[in-house]
């Protein structure tokens, strides 16, 4: 099978899934995946929504799935197969900010435990680790800050939302005054500024 990186938004799609989505007799990806690559989808495809991820690894070799932003960055890269990559939100929040993905450390808090990725990204600032946290919307922004201050009061907090779709929305902040989440699919940045 192939695991097809969709991007994080429209038109983030590479050459090579574009080319691999177009040559596929099945199809299946998320809602929102599949919203991606509407335009794109041959006439003579099978396409299917997921409803069951466990149910994945038994679709047959020539299946393509559909995985948003890299399949390898929080995405469906672990069922194996050949991996496609796409434009991972990382990836475009770092260049739409101007942070080198150099010495990032990267914490997926998306449906996941956040007071570990808290206490991980503190670890990491007080390492003079830059972090990048793909979070979801439940993620506590201001708990962070609060820990923070006790590890680099100055530390920044950049906070990407929507990247790649019309309302992108790219909010700056500190561990002291952090920025606000407006509610949108969202990663942020912690760049370590040193100790006051």
């Amino acid at each position: 099978m192939k695991i097809v990186g969709v991007g994080c938004g429209p038109g983030m799609l590479t050459e090579a899934a574009i080319q691999a989505i177009q040559s596929a007799h099945l199809i299946v990806g998320s809602d929102r995946a599949l919203d991606l690559v509407r335009d794109i989808l041959p006439p003579h495809t099978e396409v299917r929504e997921i409803d069951n991820y466990k149910a994945l690894r038994t679709l047959p070799d020539s299946a393509v799935i559909l995985s948003t932003g890299d399949p390898m960055i929080s995405g469906l890269g672990y069922l194996g197969g050949e991996i496609i990559p796409g434009i991972s939100s990382v990836q475009l929040g770092a260049a739409k900010t101007g942070v080198t993905l150099t010495n990032l450390f990267l914490i997926t808090a998306h449906g996941r435990d956040h007071d570990q990725a808290v206490a991980d990204c503190c670890e990491m600032i007080a390492a003079r680790r830059k972090v990048c946290i793909i979070a979801d919307p439940a993620f506590p922004v201001r708990t962070l800050g609060q820990k923070l201050t006790e590890v680099d009061p100055k530390a920044e907090i950049i906070i990407c939302e929507n990247l790649g779709y019309p309302d992108e929305q790219i909010t700056k902040g500190t561990a002291r005054n952090p920025p606000a989440v407006q509610g949108g699919m969202f990663i942020l940045f912690v760049i370590n500024h040193g100790k006051s």
